[in-house]
């Protein structure tokens, strides 16, 4: 029997309601389209944990923080996966595949190839360029640019458009990779490429052809809560700095725009493995590492336990095993990959460690419930998922949510604050199961006599996004660093066609005394940048 190719698909921060295939007639996404009418949908994915690094290698391992010891994002290489994991990548190595990985990874430590045969990297933010092949590219065209993915600190989620040409972008840069690969592919091996694309994580800078695709488009509004929130995602709030609706909403028009860029970009993938007569023998997989608030309820990024943080979207397209143009119901999660690309493979999984996904490709798991975790300590919560009602239970103070989807699809009302005593049954029912799930799944310590531990609730950080570009600091040659544009400069250039953005209304104060950006100095060129301002 022939092995299939694997072409593995990700977008990062993609929430679930973007694709116009699955419903949502405002997104212009004829690629992800076209995979929609191929393949299957499911409607009801989930990050297992919504933050990028977890999530990543839950993929990679197909098993739980408790296992490959990521509970959030460390980037100082103090947690890694236990040798003794098997990967997706080394298993089908070790089976014969051709294995490569082109994008973001956002694999810790940094260039771990966790069986990957190849890694040509993107991340966002690289401590050392020479690590990061996109970094290079970037290089060779603007040695100046030191923000590689748009502007963050004061921009990271504000209006913005990129400071590279379309040609240049990072999500361009990607599909030029898998290109070139799938052009230069061994012909005696099947291939297993993951491509991984780092928009619509923000900043939002798409390129100046794509910044008015969603402009006057009649798009979503963010939703509003009327109950209480957590300490969790009150501190969320702080990470956007939005001074009201209209600089918002650009915002999303942005979001949007980066994803249908990405798409753009995912149909010449598919343009090429068609052109080479390879597309039927190929299974691909769509997905998201997780979700985007992108405002609702008042929040921002992702970490939280509501759909747009950690409800993504998936197709899967397979001729001949999956059923073209038909969508799935049943909750899925990113835990079920690794278990479905070796199913297609017909290769066995290598090791006596129970997985907690399983296949697409067959009907072999209860999916009648959804569990997500995230974090330890004060600031985990986890979250359970059965028909309409989610379950969220913060460690932290504690404090309970319960939430009726059907006819709050939003999550704005807390049964649990409005109906107490009305919906104490329910309640009871999803704890219970929740604490037999995370007793099985969940991080040592967490589940004492049958019950949930707790702890007080921990104290509101303020912050902002305030991670300069790191790879100048570790430069060798001073000429290399004296090219670099100020980092007040690149901001200015990032908005000068976004006139939405008013530097008067945002937070500098917090940057200058983190000795990220001198405000005086970008004030005072502001004007002359900004002729629509003065």
């Amino acid at each position: 029997m022939n092995k299939p190719n694997i072409l593995f698909i990700t977008t990062d921060q993609q929430r679930y309601d973007t694709i116009h295939a699955h419903g949502y007639e405002f997104m212009h996404t004829p690629n992800l389209d076209r995979l929609a009418h191929e393949g299957c949908s499911y409607t009801h994915a989930f990050s297992p944990n919504p933050v990028c690094i977890p999530a990543r290698h839950n993929i990679l391992c197909g098993l739980p923080c408790k296992e490959h010891t990521f509970d959030d994002n460390y980037f100082d290489d103090s947690h890694q996966i236990p040798y003794d994991l098997p990967t997706f990548a080394q298993i089908l190595s070790d089976a014969g595949y051709d294995t490569i990985a082109v994008g973001k990874m956002h694999f810790q430590p940094y260039r771990r190839h966790n069986g990957f045969h190849r890694l040509l990297l993107m991340d966002e933010i690289p401590r050392f360029r020479e690590d990061d092949e996109y970094a290079l590219y970037l290089k060779e065209k603007y040695p100046h640019l030191q923000s590689l993915h748009g502007v963050r600190h004061a921009l990271y989620m504000q209006p913005q458009q990129s400071l590279v040409k379309e040609e240049d972008h990072g999500s361009s840069w990607v599909a030029k990779e898998t290109i070139n690969y799938l052009k230069n592919k061994s012909k005696d091996k099947p291939f297993m490429l993951w491509a991984g694309f780092i928009a619509p994580h923000p900043p939002f800078d798409v390129p100046a052809s794509y910044a008015e695709m969603y402009k006057g488009k009649a798009i979503p509004k963010p939703s509003i809560t009327k109950t209480t929130l957590s300490t969790l995602a009150e501190e969320n709030k702080n990470i956007a700095d939005y001074p009201n609706m209209e600089t918002l909403m650009r915002a999303r028009e942005l979001y949007y725009a980066s994803i249908s860029f990405v798409d753009k970009n995912i149909g010449l993938i598919l343009d090429q493995l068609e052109a080479m007569g390879e597309l039927d023998n190929t299974l691909i997989l769509f997905t998201s590492d997780h979700g985007e608030m992108l405002g609702d309820l008042g929040t921002y990024q992702k970490f939280l336990p509501y759909d747009p943080s950690c409800r993504v979207p998936m197709i899967l397209r397979y001729p001949g095993k999956v059923k073209p143009n038909t969508f799935c119901d049943d909750f899925v999660d990113l835990n079920d990959i690794l278990p479905t690309f070796l199913d297609a493979a017909n290769v066995p999984y290598p090791s006596n460690k129970e997985l907690p996904g399983a296949s697409l490709l067959k009907n072999e798991k209860d999916r009648s419930m959804q569990y997500v975790e995230h974090q330890h300590g004060a600031r985990r919560w986890v979250s359970l998922r059965r028909g309409s009602f989610k379950y969220n239970y913060y460690y932290g103070g504690p404090r309970e949510e319960l939430f009726d989807l059907q006819n709050d699809p939003q999550e704005t009302e807390n049964l649990l604050e409005t109906k107490p005593e009305a919906y104490n049954a329910k309640r009871l029912e999803l704890r219970r199961d929740l604490i037999a799930h995370e007793k099985k799944w969940g991080l040592e310590g967490c589940i004492v006599n049958d019950d949930f531990v707790s702890y007080p609730d921990f104290t509101l950080n303020f912050y902002r996004e305030c991670n300069p570009p790191f790879f100048p600091s570790h430069l060798a040659h001073e000429e290399e660093c004296q090219q670099l544009w100020p980092l007040e400069k690149e901001l200015l250039a990032a908005i000068k066609d976004e006139p939405v953005v008013d530097l008067n209304k945002l937070d500098l104060d917090y940057f200058a005394t983190r000795h990220v950006l001198n405000k005086e100095e970008l004030l005072k060129h502001a004007d002359d940048n900004q002729p629509a301002k003065k």
